[in-house]
């Protein structure tokens, strides 16, 4: 029998295309004899809607076309129930599109890659095939992750990090923690992806100009300290806490200080940006020695079990080639294009790929159901037959 696998894309994200052609690639590469595939888009605006019509990016170009030619649907909440609903109810027959047996998630950015999407699914059981809603959360949250990775060995580099309140009510105390760690820095939104809100700044002048960008799109800063001399690695983690692997190692081109949205989905500029990530002009594999290769590698899945990921991440490095000392600046815990181009150079095709993400999904379920999540007993139906009272905090008088 085959598995409903609802690809779920889109969403109220600054990726939202993005995602799309990540969908694309991934349902376009999946094998239909074990799959059955529910495409399932969320707009700009938060509906979602499923039909065949979404499978293809060239649709995407009349919105208004496109999804008045689709159903809208939508999830219960309701732990257990892995039913589709439409929202136009019909006057005769069911309301039920489809059941999924398991989720697919291609969304990126705010609202699909942060945890509140995974917290929606986590509410109806069924499984998903990315980071929970913790690991998704602290990875999406640059500030949160540097932290944590900080914590437990692994080498980030220095920053400063403040909230827009701060920005624009103590503007000079931010800028004197800034400029302590030095000039050229970066500057980033703190839960955005694909370098949006990105920008490398040389003086105060700029740093200003680009922090007042950045708070357009989120409520939290980083600046860190500006890598000069520097060569960025990508390397992809395939698995869960227990037995995850790494790719090959890959080195994106940039066509400035920063590898920016242009390099990452339009080559640059040159190339279609229906290619998605895999449009990115890169070496694979990166020309590195044996030691900094294996390095890379095992620092990558050290950083993957460290934020308690599951699925396919991307941890992108950068190597100080100044001094060789070498940096995790960031992880994609649900990565454009999949990073399929990195699994395929490492000997894993793109249906392998699929299979082993679906795979994954259905084992952290299984091990779900051997915790705990709550008691059978009543503690109200235990106060009335034993008569204990059930107060308030502790020391708190009752009434």
């Amino acid at each position: 029998m085959k598995i409903n696998v609802g690809v779920i894309f889109g969403g109220r994200s600054v990726e939202n295309e993005i995602s799309v052609i990540t969908a694309a690639q991934t349902m376009a590469a999946m094998n239909v004899e074990k799959y059955n595939i529910v495409p399932i888009y969320i707009s700009k605006e938060g509906h979602w809607y499923t039909g065949d019509k979404l499978r293809s990016t060239d649709n995407y170009r009349d919105m208004k076309s496109l999804l008045s030619s689709v159903e809208e649907v939508y999830l219960r909440p309701v732990y257990g129930d892995n039913r589709l609903y439409k929202v136009r109810k019909p006057l005769f027959g069911s309301d039920v599109v489809t059941t999924l047996d398991v989720i697919l998630p291609a969304l990126h950015g705010t609202s699909g890659e942060d945890g509140s999407f995974q917290g929606l699914i986590e509410m109806t059981g069924i499984p998903y095939a990315c980071p929970n809603t913790l690991a998704s959360a602290n990875g999406m949250d640059k500030i949160t992750m540097k932290m944590i990775l900080r914590e437990s060995g692994i080498p980030v580099v220095d920053y400063a990090w403040f909230s827009d309140k701060e920005w624009l009510s103590e503007r000079d105390d931010v800028l004197v923690r800034c400029e302590a760690l030095n000039y050229p820095l970066i500057v980033k939104p703190a839960n955005l992806g694909s370098s949006v809100g990105i920008k490398a700044v040389h003086n105060r002048e700029e740093l200003v100009e680009a922090v007042d960008n950045a708070i357009r799109y989120s409520k939290r800063i980083i600046v860190e300290v500006l890598v000069e001399r520097l060569k960025e690695i990508n390397c992809s983690v395939l698995g869960d806490y227990y037995d995850c692997k790494a790719s090959v190692c890959e080195a994106p081109v940039r066509s400035g200080e920063i590898l920016s949205y242009e390099d990452k989905y339009l080559g640059g500029g040159k190339n279609k940006p229906s290619e998605g990530m895999h449009s990115t002009v890169r070496e694979i594999p990166a020309r590195l020695s044996d030691e900094v290769t294996e390095y890379i590698r095992t620092t990558a899945c050290k950083t993957f079990r460290v934020l308690a990921c599951d699925g396919v991440s991307r941890i992108d490095f950068m190597i100080d080639e100044a001094t060789n000392n070498i940096y995790v600046n960031e992880i994609n815990t649900i990565p454009g294009s999949l990073s399929f181009y990195l699994w395929e150079a490492t000997g894993v095709p793109f249906d392998e790929l699929v299979d082993t993400l679906i795979g994954v999904a259905f084992k952290r379920k299984r091990d779900s159901e051997f915790k705990t999540t709550s008691y059978s007993e009543n503690i109200f139906a235990y106060q009335a037959a034993h008569g204990a009272k059930l107060g308030g905090a502790k020391g708190s008088k009752s009434r």
